[in-house]
C-alpha cells in the first residue's frame, strides 16, 4: 500500500526520484513500468502501469460515444506518457505536465493507496486552503465506515 507525504526533488532533466519509502515496494509489486498522466494538469498522477491496465479495460468496455470517457482520455492522454523507473529509481515526468504543474525543484510525493500523486509543494498547500475538509465529507466517509 502506498501512504503518506515524502519530500522529493525534479532534476534539471524533469525525473522525479522515488523517495525510498515508495520505490522497494512498487518495484516488488509491480515492476518498473509507469504510466505518468494528469486529470487537470495541476499534479501528476504516476500508475503502476498494471493498475492504469485495470482502467483502461474499464474503458473500453464503456462505449465509445460516452462523453465522461472522451473526457478522461483527452486529459490523461494530452499529458500521460508510459514511462519507465531507471536504475536509481528516477521517473520522467513529461515535459507538458511539469510545465503545466510547475514542477522543478522540491516536491510533494504522496501515496494514494494504488498510485503516487506528485504536486508542487506551494500549490498543493494552496489546494488544501480551497479544498477544506467539511462535515459533509466527514459524514460521508463515516458512512463508508471510515
Amino acid at each position: 500500500m502506498l501512504r503518506g507525504n515524502h519530500p522529493a526533488t525534479i532534476d534539471s532533466k524533469g525525473r522525479l526520484k522515488i523517495p525510498a519509502a515508495f520505490k522497494s515496494f512498487l518495484e516488488e509489486t509491480y515492476g518498473l513500468e509507469f504510466y505518468v498522466t494528469s486529470l487537470k494538469g495541476q499534479s501528476a498522477l504516476i500508475y503502476p502501469f498494471s493498475v492504469w491496465k485495470v482502467k483502461e479495460e474499464k474503458l473500453l468496455a464503456t462505449p465509445s460515444m460516452n462523453v465522461q470517457k472522451r473526457r478522461f482520455l483527452d486529459r490523461t492522454n494530452y499529458w500521460g506518457q508510459l514511462e519507465r523507473m531507471d536504475a536509481q529509481g528516477r521517473i520522467l515526468i513529461p515535459a507538458l505536465l511539469r510545465e503545466s504543474a510547475e514542477m522543478k525543484g522540491e516536491v510533494n510525493v504522496m501515496g494514494m493507496l494504488e498510485y503516487l500523486e506528485v504536486w508542487n509543494r506551494q500549490r498543493f498547500l494552496e489546494h488544501l486552503e480551497k479544498n477544506p475538509l467539511t462535515d459533509e465529507d466527514e459524514a460521508k466517509l463515516s458512512d463508508l465506515g471510515i
